[in-house]
């Protein structure tokens, strides 16, 4: 079974999706690759506890707290090698940025390979489906640039000034 529902925030309307015990996705509005994965046998139902738990979670991160990512149960779907990349956005803290290369460095070592491209690594963070729980704005490019946001860069500079980043620091570049 596959539920859904839908939560209000202070960037706009965002939807939830659960498999019942744990959250598999948080996607705002418009957003791309919005609803991946959830198909269309999905029951609406905003009960669901876990959906409970992430509508609190989130009124308490947009009003300044910083709840922990554990205190969830997640399950996003997706490949060994995105599921990698998420666990190293949870790792990066509240109020701090890293780049895709720092992460694709940590990727590498992680596999005991030289490198890693920063574009897969973008791939990845891109295709996170957790957003804002799994702290994919928290990546930014070369030299703080703010580029590529599923969510538009907008919201990217938004969520991170609400946990304390200076974005003016940050260039805003689009890709």
């Amino acid at each position: 079974m596959k539920y859904a529902a839908k939560a209000q925030t202070p960037l706009g309307k965002v939807l939830l999706a659960s498999d019942g015990s744990y959250l598999t996705g948080v996607w705002f509005a418009g957003q791309k690759y919005y609803a991946a994965g959830i198909g269309n046998d999905i029951i609406y139902n905003q009960h669901i506890p876990i959906f409970t738990q992430t509508v609190s979670w989130l009124q308490r991160y947009f009003s300044g707290e910083n709840p922990k990512i554990d205190e969830l149960l997640l399950a996003p779907a997706g490949s060994t090698f995105r599921q990698i990349v998420w666990r190293i956005l949870c790792d990066i803290p509240y109020g701090h940025v890293r780049t895709y290369g720092d992460i694709a460095a940590e990727v590498a070592a992680y596999n005991g390979i030289k490198t890693m491209s920063a574009q897969a690594i973008g791939g990845a963070v891109g295709h996170n489906p957790i957003s804002i729980i799994i702290p994919c704005h928290r990546v930014v490019g070369a030299k703080g640039s703010l580029t590529g946001y599923a969510g538009g860069i907008e919201k990217k500079q938004r969520l991170l000034a609400a946990e304390g980043v200076d974005v003016r620091t940050l260039s805003a570049l689009v890709r």
